[in-house]
């Protein structure tokens, strides 16, 4: 995927403000536009640029977008692929684009912004009450084990009296629940946007994703984990006990594994309704021949075992 940059595209710089990218955007379209353009490739520019416009005149895809690009030195065309949470801790008032207005553009726009969180909009018997608004949260995998309190600061882009657009910061106290899985949406009654003519507030909805973990992978429900064993505990088998996100816990090692077989501890995974499952992959771990006696050890077994672990290949 390659990144775009939208401000090069419509040629303006990355201070322009709205009025600059309206002006921008309406000088570039009476010269692509296919029923009035002689050029070859109007049409696939007419699209670059409805693409471009589309993220620089929302001030709230503007400010994801530039903190997406911050400091990260992304030149148009290069290979791409967004950081993990690279849109948490942004509120959006949920004025996204449907499916179909996302296939129009570039897979860089699907990947950033072809997904619509939260309800984010107003129902007709509800035309006063506050526009629903959306954030994406990332928690530890422990936050979702014990359940917590998290104190969270969400930004809110805004346009000043110049145009250009400003992020506004507030704090929210949230109760995480016991068993919150990836994907899983968190609602905050009246959080959102204020209603009208006294109206109730919307709902501010918080979508969770996981930080990364140093050992654990997450996947759903279900959590993946290495666990190293000695060769004398692969090749007799083996009781260890090992900590877990919940604790301790003591696993029962087969007699003849090797590298990469997979344990499943049932229910031992996010602690949701049901519980997802904790997988762990061994991994036989050889002690290093470092002294002459660990030597010695090694040329005994490879005299004596005979063991060719090529066998399979025909050699």
């Amino acid at each position: 995927m390659e990144f775009k940059d939208y401000y090069k595209t419509l040629g303006v710089p990355r201070d322009a403000t709205a009025e600059d990218i309206k002006k921008a955007f309406r000088r570039l379209a009476r010269k692509y536009h296919p029923d009035v353009s002689k050029e070859t490739d109007a049409e696939q520019k007419m699209k670059e640029i409805n693409e471009a416009n589309a993220v620089l005149s929302d001030p709230e895809k503007r400010a994801a977008y530039d903190q997406l690009g911050q400091g990260q030195g992304f030149q148009a065309g290069s290979d791409f692929q967004p950081p993990p949470g690279w849109d948490a801790g942004f509120e959006f008032s949920g004025q996204g684009f449907n499916g179909a207005q996302a296939a129009d553009f570039s897979d860089f726009f699907a990947e950033l912004f072809g997904r619509q969180m939260g309800a984010g909009t107003r129902h007709a018997h509800h035309r006063m009450r506050g526009e629903d608004h959306h954030a994406k949260i990332m928690l530890d995998l422990e936050d979702t084990y014990q359940g917590s309190s998290r104190s969270l600061t969400l930004r809110m882009p805004k346009l000043d009296s110049q145009g250009r657009t400003l992020l506004t910061e507030h704090t929210l106290n949230v109760r995480i629940p016991k068993g919150v899985h990836a994907g899983q949406v968190i609602r905050l009654a009246g959080q959102g946007g204020p209603g009208m003519a006294g109206e109730a507030a919307g709902d501010l909805f918080l979508e969770v994703q996981f930080n990364p973990h140093a050992r654990y992978r997450i996947e759903k429900k279900d959590i993946h984990a290495a666990l190293p064993i000695a060769p004398w505990e692969a090749a007799l088998g083996a009781t260890v006990k090992i900590p877990v996100p919940d604790g301790w816990v003591e696993v029962r090692i087969p007699e003849n594994s090797q590298s990469g077989r997979k344990l499943r501890l049932k229910g031992r995974g996010i602690p949701a309704t049901p519980p997802g499952d904790l997988y762990l992959i061994l991994e036989v771990v050889l002690p290093p021949a470092t002294t002459q006696k660990a030597r010695e050890f090694y040329q005994t077994m490879a005299q004596e075992l005979a063991f060719n672990p090529r066998q399979h290949l025909g050699v």
